[in-house]
């Protein structure tokens, strides 16, 4: 559904020598409770913005109902991971009829799991109510961005050593931190939409301004991706024969200084966005000219294989090559959030 945005004019009065005043509408004030004396949340944002929202709206614990009647038992776990990345603080899941089904029963504690502060803290027959005990200010979106970037970094390594040394083990302890990755994803999502809804939880994980929120969301899915990249090669890796490459050792170096520019790449345009540091944008690109054409290089210069082989090679260098063109994705965004404010490049008047 969308929600219509409803525009009108109001007139700025003087109060005293240096206070100004606006009155809010009376529908708006009626709707959502605001009366006289009552406090509002004012939260300022780029381009001479102001949001107004009422205490309730930013102070209140959410609650949401699933009603899993209709539902199997993956679209329940949907609807409470959905609930979870809305912010939800208490989510229910309740039978209107008869008593809860085990594979609904199962989906709840599944979506416990993957999900990060989120745990049963009541269960009947008919219904479970799970609470989210994250606390925003235990987190900054920033850090968390490094944390994601940091482990797709980590499984990316493991991946890549494993194909080297023949280990399944290594490539077994990537895919297991794909759950880390997961969790820190989908809360980054609940920590931006509770951040855009609400000016205190902007400021429980270092925003200033809701600018920065929509640049954000996209480099969370794209380290998100990257992340399964790495799952992608690990797979690999346990797949083939040996758990390693039909290469020789010069081919495999090359592969291995392939993922180092790569981790480089990831973590200087993260660090570029967190930064606003526009030059670092510009070493990224810089960095991927330097290796686009890597792929395509260690492909040609390969010896005559059998078409399995070669296509084991390829997945490897295709997820290597997607992670770089992702970071690349991060590095761009990065760009607009530096260039948004003044600096040696730019003037904004």
């Amino acid at each position: 559904m969308v929600v219509p945005i409803h525009m009108d004019t109001r007139k700025v009065q003087r109060l005293g020598p240096s206070t100004l005043a606006m009155t809010l509408p009376a529908d708006w004030a009626s709707e959502h409770g605001v009366e006289k004396g009552d406090e509002v949340s004012i939260r300022r944002g780029s381009k001479g913005t102001l949001m107004v929202m009422s205490q309730r709206a930013s102070s209140q614990e959410t609650e949401a109902t699933i009603h899993p009647d209709e539902l199997d038992a993956r679209s329940l776990e949907r609807a409470i991971v959905a609930q979870y990345v809305l912010g939800r603080r208490i989510i229910h899941v309740k039978q209107e009829t008869g008593v809860l089904k085990s594979a609904h029963i199962n989906a709840v504690y599944q979506a416990e799991n993957q999900l990060m502060g989120l745990g049963v803290i009541e269960e009947t027959p008919e219904r479970i109510a799970i609470r989210c005990s994250v606390d925003s200010e235990d987190f900054t979106l920033e850090n968390l961005l490094e944390r994601l970037e940091s482990t797709g970094r980590t499984m990316r390594q493991e991946a890549i050593k494993s194909l080297a040394r023949g280990d399944p083990d290594l490539a077994e302890r990537a895919l297991n931190r794909e759950r880390q990755a997961n969790k820190i994803f989908v809360l980054l999502l609940r920590l931006i939409f509770t951040a855009f809804q609400d000016p205190n939880q902007a400021r429980a994980v270092g925003l200033t301004e809701g600018f920065p929120l929509v640049g954000y969301r996209s480099i969370a899915k794209n380290l998100e991706l990257t992340a399964d990249n790495a799952e992608d090669i690990a797979e690999t890796v346990l797949r083939t024969e040996g758990h390693t490459l039909s290469v020789n050792d010069g081919t495999m170096r090359r592969i291995r200084a392939f993922t180092d520019a790569v981790d480089e790449m990831t973590g200087l345009a993260v660090e570029a966005a967190v930064d606003r540091d526009y030059d670092k944008t510009i070493e990224v690109r810089s960095q991927f000219h330097e290796i686009v054409d890597t792929e395509r290089e260690i492909l040609a210069d390969l010896p005559e294989m059998g078409n399995d082989e070669l296509l084991e090679v390829r997945e490897v260098l295709v997820s290597l090559q997607q992670t770089a063109q992702y970071a690349m994705r991060n590095a761009e965004i990065a760009a607009n959030l530096a260039l948004d404010s003044d600096s040696e490049y730019v003037t904004i008047s």
